[in-house]
């Protein structure tokens, strides 16, 4: 039977993502979920379709197409459903395995602590996936920009994300207090607030299985855990041993530890292996500034990955120039890193550039790679001839200031 929703119109071409032995099964005209989003999101979703559609022609000559499926979130949502985050766009989701999604706003008094948040938890993506690259022009505060190329794994269910926290002066957090204290003869202060940080195995092996299958896959020299295990040994620390201990069980014959690297290889990394190595989180901040070109992949607890991906892409261009993407076993729901933006909301001035680029993300995750390839280039050759949204005009000499549509005109024109 097909499925059937109350207000998603499912398209009638265009076949489903399946998953066949253990793998993503592509057609060459995929039903592809989208959120549009809220306040810019109009304008840059709008933009990043067509990109993405002249992409798929020129790259497939027709062969291959995809077929966008609105789905609805946010204030769209809340029109049409009365809540704005509906079960039925989970469902389409689960369904259509990938989808592509633009900046929410999770309303005060919404219900929701984070709609980006709710859909990771809900639809168990515990990956989120940053890959942080410079792109030539694009103006940076440092000397260079072109050293960094890393693909930040961050884990999205765990940590401080978790959400379990409890308020100050609450009879919650009291009864919280008053257990430590008497339990563990601990100090804390009675005005304090309260909050949980769970890492567990389970979370932390799933983030470092898929983190070790993307380097092998992608030809990346490394694998760095980044932690704060000196002083949360049973957290933070426990990420890291863990790790090593993934690495090294369900990856033996693929990898090399740093300790094993110059124990027993002196220093020279076997033909067909990767290091795992590990970085305490504030001085991995330092190393991502100082030997930016040591680090490809990194594999980090939540809070670590949340500041240090904008750390990185604050280097080469900020959060406009920066995809991400939410990825469980098989779902990848790809989206913009950046906020909602509400005061530039359907001017046609934001730059694009993150859901255009978290779009590739998605491309690649299919296979598509071909596609994901002349976007890049579009987007580079672009930036060189200094045609670019105000964001980044404003901070180079000479550049040429154009609107969010047009923008994404020239990057299909200049695609090769």
């Amino acid at each position: 039977m097909p499925t059937k929703f109350k207000h998603i119109v499912i398209p009638k071409e265009g076949e489903k993502i399946t998953v066949k032995g253990g793998k993503l099964h592509i057609p060459d005209n995929p039903i592809i979920p989208v959120i549009e989003g809220d306040g810019i999101g109009r304008d840059i979703m709008k933009a990043t379709r067509r990109v993405v559609d002249a992409a798929v022609e020129k790259a497939y000559g027709g062969k291959r197409r995809i077929i966008w499926m609105d789905i609805y979130a946010g204030e769209n949502a809340e029109k049409l459903y009365g809540t704005v985050m509906p079960k039925e766009t989970f469902d389409a989701i689960k369904q259509y395995i990938v989808a592509l999604k633009g900046p929410l706003t999770t309303p005060v008094g919404g219900g929701f602590r984070s709609l980006n948040v709710t859909l990771r938890q809900v639809l168990n993506l515990y990956a989120c996936v940053r890959p942080v690259r410079y792109f030539q022009g694009v103006p940076a505060p440092v000397t260079h920009p072109e050293k960094m190329n890393v693909v930040i794994f961050r884990e999205n269910t765990e940590d401080v994300y978790a959400g379990i926290e409890w308020e100050k002066g609450s009879k919650e957090v009291k009864t919280v207090i008053d257990f430590l204290n008497k339990k563990f003869k601990l100090k804390i202060r009675s005005d304090s607030g309260i909050g949980v940080k769970p890492i567990s195995v389970t979370g932390t092996k799933r983030l470092v299985r898929k983190a070790i299958i993307y380097a092998l896959a992608k030809g990346r020299k490394s694998v760095t855990l980044v932690h704060k295990g000196n002083i949360m040994k049973y957290t933070e620390g426990a990420f890291r041993d863990w790790g090593y201990k993934l690495a090294t069980t369900e990856f033996r014959d693929k990898v090399v530890t740093e300790e094993e690297l110059f124990s027993k290889h002196n220093g020279q990394v076997p033909d067909g292996k990767i290091i795992i190595k590990d970085r305490i989180a504030d001085s991995m901040f330092q190393q991502i500034l100082t030997r930016t070109d040591e680090y490809e992949v990194l594999a980090t607890p939540n809070l670590n990955g949340d500041y240090l991906s904008d750390a990185c892409a604050a280097q080469v261009g900020g959060l406009g120039m920066a995809p991400g993407a939410n990825i469980g076993d098989f779902i990848g729901l790809f989206e913009a890193t950046h906020g909602t933006a509400p005061k530039y909301a359907d001017k046609d001035v934001i730059n694009p550039g993150s859901l255009i680029l978290s779009a590739c993300m998605m491309l690649e995750y299919m296979s598509w790679d071909e596609a994901a390839r002349m976007i890049e280039n579009g987007i580079e050759t672009t930036i060189k001839n200094k045609t670019v949204t105000y964001d980044l005009e404003r901070l180079m000499e000479g550049a040429t200031k154009v609107s969010t549509s047009q923008f994404a005109t020239n990057i299909i024109s200049n695609m090769r």
